[in-house]
């Protein structure tokens, strides 16, 4: 009976839930003296995050981030000029509400790629949707899709997501085609 209840949850999609029942059979004494509301409570506590770590997982992966950066990593004892109430309040994912762009600047290996990473970390924590792309790659691949036919799907592709990182810009040229292209995205 028991392993037909952890199937017909898992058919259902509920593995975190499955998982909690699960344990909470394997290990009755531990939960011998909890309520029913208390026991139903905890898979449902043990399913939504499940469901969280996976949505963070896929928003991760998606992502493409260049480096596994956070603002918790930040060290303000280096010299980059960085505020810690001004990142706090990028942190907070407020801007993107506000729908407002950001523009990092600063020489070559200040850690511009990295503060973008950590930001982009941080949105994908809080639910929102990101994608990183060193900007030649992403001229190229919207070159190709001129010629190939995905420049429509790469172009819903970019629509959808919330961030979008564009990194190493003035590595090379931008053409007049690149320029139009830039202005679509």
């Amino acid at each position: 009976m028991h392993t037909q209840w952890i199937e017909q949850l898992r058919a259902l999609k509920l593995t975190g839930m499955a998982a909690a029942l699960s344990l909470q059979w394997e290990q009755p004494t531990t939960y011998a003296d909890l309520s029913f509301e208390e026991r139903i409570g905890m898979l449902i506590e043990r399913e939504t995050l499940e469901r969280e770590n996976r949505r963070l997982t896929r928003l991760l992966q998606r992502a493409k981030l260049r480096v596994p950066a956070s603002i918790e990593e930040i060290d303000y004892r280096h010299p980059r000029g960085l505020e810690r109430p001004k990142m706090a309040a990028l942190a907070s994912c407020d801007w993107i509400a506000r729908h407002q762009n950001l523009l990092v600047t600063g020489p070559t290996g200040c850690g511009k790629t990295w503060i973008a990473c950590a930001l982009g970390n941080q949105a994908c924590r809080r639910g929102i949707s990101v994608r990183y792309f060193r900007l030649p790659r992403l001229l190229e691949q919207l070159r190709i899709g001129h010629g190939d036919g995905s420049y429509p799907r790469l172009m819903a592709q970019l629509a959808k997501c919330e961030i979008l990182i564009l990194d190493d810009w003035g590595i090379q040229k931008i053409t007049a085609p690149q320029r139009a292209d830039l202005m679509e995205v």
